[in-house]
């Protein structure tokens, strides 16, 4: 019997301090999200940033948490439900980080007489940070707990036509009547490293502005490949002008070099330079969570007002939107039926 586990990145249990400690500890120690040697990685997450972050994060999440919890979890549970209603086999739904852990996931489905899962990341891009690490862990849960059952991957599907006229609808439906000057397509930021480790060649990326336009096999992982070609295609399916939409990667961490430009200061220089009317969406997010409803919504509308910009507008992630839960379930029923992964 065939089942799917749909996996997202997880969230705190609730906003409290206490929580959100636990909740960095776990995703920062892992192996692929600061890819550094033990030792110096233990020091820097338990040793640094555990005794001073928390307390910031918890107020962040304090400003986005709902009354019926996380946003990221109640609108990944809304996405499982919706999708269970339009597909026949069994919908679980766990979380990379947190206590909806992957393992309890699967024991979900087994207990519903599964043997053979699709494993479903909720990332349109390859990352080590997320794709990766999720497929890797449930592999090792496999191994361990449930040696029996067959676990096929969905890979990324950022470049599917489908997929695509999805978001560009969402798009340009969340942009109707809306004034903007220039649209600003905002990624989750990696390591520069992270692009050069998941480099099958070994050689094609060099981060040097041309080779994720050169044709190779790396882009297959290649992060920053994956992410400028969504913008590509749906600039063009939306048949947007040259210059009134560029790309930037938020979120980074540490010193180390990540990939550019800074989503913070994009905005900021998009606003000296005169933009007046800014929208923003961030396709590598498939749910609304700290990083786009904190993050861009809120601080990153705070610092386009600063340099003088009158309207920002936040493009909300596809979410349990009809287009987007048709998509996936029309993807899962193709495998159910046929064995075709995306």
């Amino acid at each position: 019997m065939k089942g799917i586990l749909l996996v997202n990145l997880g969230s705190p249990d609730s906003p409290s301090p206490k929580d959100v400690k636990k909740y960095l500890g776990e995703f920062l120690m892992d192996e692929r999200v600061i890819d550094i040697p033990l030792v110096a990685r233990t020091a820097l997450v338990k040793g640094i940033i555990l005794n001073t972050r928390p307390k910031q994060s918890a107020a962040a999440y304090k400003k986005i948490w709902w009354k019926e919890g996380s946003p990221l979890i109640v609108i990944s549970e809304r996405l499982k439900k919706s999708i269970q209603k339009q597909v026949e086999v069994p919908v679980a739904l766990a979380m990379r980080y947190g206590s909806m852990t992957i393992k309890k996931g699967l024991q979900e489905l087994v207990d519903k007489g599964v043997d053979e899962v699709l494993l479903f990341p909720l990332y349109p891009q390859f990352a080590m940070a997320t794709t990766e690490t999720i497929t890797v862990l449930a592999e090792e849960i496999r191994q361990e707990s449930f040696p029996n059952l067959k676990i096929e991957s969905v890979p990324a599907f950022y470049n599917k036509p489908d997929y695509i006229e999805v978001l560009s609808h969402s798009i340009s439906e969340s942009l109707k009547d809306k004034p903007y000057d220039h649209l600003l397509f905002s990624y989750h930021g990696v390591p520069e490293r992270h692009i050069r480790k998941s480099d099958v060649t070994k050689s094609h990326c060099k981060i040097d502005g041309s080779c994720c336009e050169t044709p190779s096999k790396a882009h297959k992982f290649c992060y920053r490949h994956q992410c400028l070609e969504v913008t590509r295609l749906v600039s063009e399916r939306l048949g947007l002008k040259k210059g009134s939409f560029s790309t930037s990667f938020q979120s980074r961490l540490g010193f180390d070099p990540w990939l550019l430009p800074y989503t913070d200061r994009t905005i900021e220089r998009l606003g000296k330079e005169g933009v007046k009317n800014m929208a923003i969406v961030t396709p590598a997010f498939v749910s609304d969570c700290l990083e786009t409803l904190e993050e861009i919504a809120m601080e990153g509308q705070e610092i386009f007002h600063e340099m003088g910009g009158n309207n920002f507008h936040t493009i909300p992630c596809l979410n349990d939107d009809k287009p987007f839960v048709n998509l996936l379930s029309n993807w899962i029923n193709a495998w159910s039926k046929q064995s075709v992964i995306v």
